[in-house]
């Protein structure tokens, strides 16, 4: 008997159990994340348990109190005692108070205790994503995190509000009612659960096909927020090059996408609702007609007849509501995986476990063997590199686009670690050190400047959060910022709006220095810094640039060598190597890669 070698599993089988393994892990990080929400609210929930159960069980006990009263109270009440009739009103009144009273009770509870699930949960996703790394946002689009912010939450929030309410308040009843009806007639019992097989079976048809269809939907408005989202954080771009046609177009397709999907969805529960009132009703009619025939034969009581028909009316009541709800409560843990998914995510640059204390440096900067790659199968974007640069030197990067420049002063920034080697600030290496004296040591200037809602003096002060208005104005004094800045309408009070509408690319990027220089750092990387303004705003930047520099360590990314001029050292970038290293004037005499850049500087002024 010879053996048989087992097949080896196909790429196909390989993805599917790599997905369910991928899915399952979702769910259990969805749990773990609602697990940790509720914890502080225990109490609140277990509150909410003990108002549920005794809600639904005097709502359910109505119609048995009615029975009582036809059945027993009745005839007495003719007999001359009036005394159970009383005690039937009283018994339906008190039911119905006490229903209505803790069902508002645990209603409102729910939704209070959902509001403060949902507050802690924002707060959370926004902090997380404010810690993250940038390799996370360069990853991570932005339409995908406003989507976690917005339409997830809100899908969150009509489950946490309505929840208990729909799942749990109406399983109960359920339970409550067949339990009440097979102790008052098991032959009733048994037809009605016998009409709730076909109504179970439309059911699961139902939750079946609208999981299909409401996942759909939530992935095309997923796709419309993304799109919408790119579409206007890009609208300078889109107007420049006339892509309104063509983003009109995208978004129409992905608008009809989540039409159609919505329209799956209302023609599946366009099946469903009237095909369970159809069952409720027969249901109903068979109630009557098996009770009617057992009253005649004196097997049942009227009463019992009548709290039989009032809880068969109300017997799929709560199937409905489960089933409407269902959509919602897919939603919500579609939603919740993607929100636990999104916080799941770990960080490339972690702050270290036991930091080593770097409150003020000297500014000396090394890399040691340090060698770079943007992800784990991707090129080598930065060779192996030492580079000692000393504290208080002005050193200045050119090359090519892509050579490899904003990467050093990414790492320096720790924007990224190094994948091979180290970068040491002071000697100590950065993933070393927290990222509170890493900010307060290191700071980056962008070519983009960017400004944010609020007044100019405001947008000073982000560089030391604690800065008196004096501090303020004399950052913006040593920049040379002062001088437009008291023209403004309001001077320093003025609200430079989103993205610093109000101001001028070069009054931007003065702003953007007096920033820098307030926070006083002993690193400072810029990235660019003046590679959009014109000539005269970059004279006026110039001036500013030379305060700013003053004799801290000093790293500078540039394409214009009027920039460059003022570095103490310049070095060379080519295809993630430093080819060429020394001052200005020395590259320049030596007649490499430098000394063509600048002829053709001077030939182009």
């Amino acid at each position: 008997m010879s053996a048989h070698p087992t097949a080896p599993p196909q790429p196909d089988e390989e993805q599917a159990a790599l997905s369910a393994a991928e899915n399952r892990a979702s769910r259990r990080r969805s749990l773990r994340l609602l697990g940790e929400l509720i914890s502080p609210l225990k109490a609140q929930f277990i509150a909410m348990a003990v108002m549920v159960v005794i809600a639904q069980a005097a709502v359910v006990a109505g119609p048995s109190i009615i029975a009582w009263g036809i059945d027993e109270a009745l005839p007495a009440l003719i007999d001359g005692d009036p005394v159970p009739t009383i005690q039937a009103a009283a018994l339906a009144i008190g039911a119905a108070l006490v229903g209505g009273v803790l069902t508002y009770g645990y209603v409102r509870q729910s939704v209070v205790v959902g509001q403060r699930m949902l507050l802690t949960l924002r707060r959370r996703v926004f902090r997380f994503t404010q810690r993250q790394d940038l390799e996370f946002h360069e990853r991570y689009t932005s339409g995908r995190i406003v989507s976690r912010q917005t339409s997830d939450m809100e899908a969150l929030r009509e489950l946490l509000d309505s929840g208990v309410n729909v799942m749990v308040g109406a399983a109960l009843s359920m339970v409550f009612m067949i339990i009440v009806i097979i102790g008052n007639d098991w032959v009733t019992g048994a037809v009605m659960l016998a009409m709730l097989l076909p109504c179970v079976a439309i059911t699961v048809w139902f939750q079946r096909r609208s999981r299909v269809e409401y996942r759909a939907i939530r992935t095309h408005s997923a796709r419309l927020i993304v799109h919408f989202v790119e579409a206007m954080s890009g609208i300078r771009a889109v107007q420049a090059f006339r892509k309104q046609a063509r983003n009109r177009a995208a978004f129409d397709e992905l608008a009809m996408d989540y039409r159609d999907a919505s329209l799956r969805s209302i023609q599946v529960f366009g099946i469903y609702q009237p095909s369970l009132r159809v069952l409720a009703n027969i249901t109903v009619a068979l109630v009557l007609l098996v009770g009617g025939f057992r009253v005649l034969s004196g097997d049942l009581q009227v009463g019992v007849l009548t709290a039989l028909v009032i809880y068969a009316r109300r017997f799929f009541q709560p199937i409905d509501q489960i089933a409407n709800f269902y959509n919602a409560f897919q939603s919500a843990v579609a939603a919740l995986e993607k929100i636990a998914d999104l916080l799941a995510q770990e960080p490339h640059v972690a702050e270290p476990e036991q930091p080593t204390p770097l409150p003020a440096a000297r500014g000396d900067v090394d890399f040691e063997q340090v060698a770079f790659r943007y992800s784990a199968d991707g090129p080598e974007v930065l060779a192996p590199l030492d580079l000692h640069v000393p504290a208080g030197q002005t050193v200045a990067l050119v090359g090519q686009t892509g050579a490899g420049k904003s990467t050093i002063a990414k790492l320096i920034s720790r924007f990224y670690d190094a994948t091979e080697g180290r970068v040491t600030l002071d000697g100590v290496d950065l993933r070393d050190i927290s990222m509170a004296d890493l900010s307060r040591n290191i700071v980056m200037v962008t070519q983009e400047a960017y400004l944010f809602s609020g007044t100019v003096a405001e947008n000073i002060a982000l560089g030391k959060p604690d800065a008196t208005r004096e501090e303020v104005e004399a950052a913006a004094r040593a920049i040379g910022a002062d001088a437009f800045i008291e023209q403004l309408p309001e001077g320093y009070d003025t609200d430079v709006n989103k993205r610093g509408g109000r101001v001028s690319a070069g009054q931007r990027q003065l702003i953007s220095f007096a920033r820098a220089f307030l926070a006083d750092p002993r690193v400072l990387i810029l990235d660019e810094a003046t590679s959009s303004l014109d000539i005269p705003s970059e004279r006026m930047v110039q001036k500013g640039l030379t305060s700013l520099l003053g004799e801290r360590t000093s790293l500078i990314i540039a394409h214009r060598l009027s920039t460059v001029m003022i570095a103490d050292r310049v070095l060379v970038v080519h295809d993630g190597r430093v080819v060429e290293d020394g001052s200005p004037r020395e590259l320049i005499e030596e007649g490499g890669r430098f000394a063509a850049l600048y002829e053709a500087w001077q030939e182009s002024l």
